[in-house]
Order: structure tokens, then C-alpha cells, then sequence
């Protein structure tokens, strides 16, 4: 009898603790009520009002510099934009989604002949990690550690401003 309440203490410990390995408690974070990206700095910051919550190291697009202004130029675009969706099936571990192209956007691909592209997130890295080449290889999303975007995705709520510096 000793021996088998002794096992399955053991196994009901080990199963508690096992569903908490490695799971971060997310429950007692703040709210970010804006998100501010430096690319020259490459850096990010989640805000509440002036107040700096967090502070991440950023990778950005293969070519960097300059605002996004069409499909497949690798940069990742500049300006205030917001936060419009979640994936949690992101092929990037998870992702937030950026409502790039805004309508300023659009006109200024269309005034140049061009497609301005979509789908830029703030996400987490690649799965695997071999689509992965050099410091700055996205095709113009913003990606942080996984660690990292499983903290900002439970902090930053959807309609939050993102803004978006050279």
C-alpha cells in the first residue's frame, strides 16, 4: 500500500511537473499598449504609454534599409502601423501579424507599377533552423527569439500600434 501511494505520488508529481517544464507563466504580464521598432538599432521595445516594459534584439528583412516598397525587396517596412492578427500555427513558431500594406502603402506601389507585397509579422525563428541565412534574413518581417515572441504575443493585444523606424 505504502509503495503504490508512493508510485503514484511520483507519477502525479512528474506529470505536474512535466506539463510545466519548459511552459512560461504568461498570466502575470502587462499590457503593451504600443510597440516601437528601431531597424538601425535593431531593437524593439513594448511600451506602456512612455514606460518601457520590454526590450528585444530584432532580425529583420535581407535588405534592410529603406522602407518596404514592393514584393520581394527584403525590406521591412517603416511607419505606424498596427497590430491586426494572431497566429499560433505560424510556420515561425508564433507571429503577429502587421497591417502592412496600409493605403499609403498601396497607392505608392501602384504609382510605381509595382505590388507592395503583405504579410509581415513579428515572429519567432524558422522551423528548421537551416531556412535561416545570416543576421538579417527575412523577407521583411521582424523575428525575435522563440522565447521571446511566446512573451510579446501574450503582451500585445490585436489593434496595439507598432511604429516602425529606419
Amino acid at each position: 500500500m505504502r509503495a503504490t501511494r508512493r508510485s503514484i505520488l511520483t507519477t502525479a508529481a512528474a506529470a505536474g511537473l512535466a506539463g510545466c517544464a519548459g511552459q512560461p507563466d504568461f498570466g502575470r504580464l502587462p499590457v503593451a499598449t504600443q510597440v516601437l521598432v528601431s531597424k538601425s538599432e535593431r531593437r524593439m521595445w513594448l511600451l506602456d504609454g512612455n514606460q518601457s516594459l520590454r526590450r528585444y534584439r530584432v532580425e529583420l528583412g535581407f535588405q534592410p534599409q529603406g522602407h518596404k516598397a514592393e514584393e520581394g525587396d527584403g525590406r521591412t517596412p517603416e511607419g505606424l502601423y498596427f497590430i491586426d492578427r494572431k497566429n499560433p500555427r505560424s510556420d515561425f513558431h508564433l507571429s503577429l501579424g502587421i497591417n502592412y500594406p496600409d493605403p499609403s502603402d498601396v497607392a505608392r506601389a501602384e504609382s510605381l507599377g509595382v505590388d507592395p507585397g503583405g504579410d509581415i509579422f513579428i515572429h519567432g525563428g524558422p522551423r528548421p533552423r537551416i531556412d535561416r541565412d545570416g543576421p538579417d534574413w527575412t523577407a521583411g518581417c521582424i523575428a525575435v527569439r522563440n522565447r521571446e515572441i511566446e512573451e510579446i504575443y501574450a503582451m500585445v493585444r490585436l489593434g496595439t500600434p507598432i511604429l516602425i523606424t529606419a
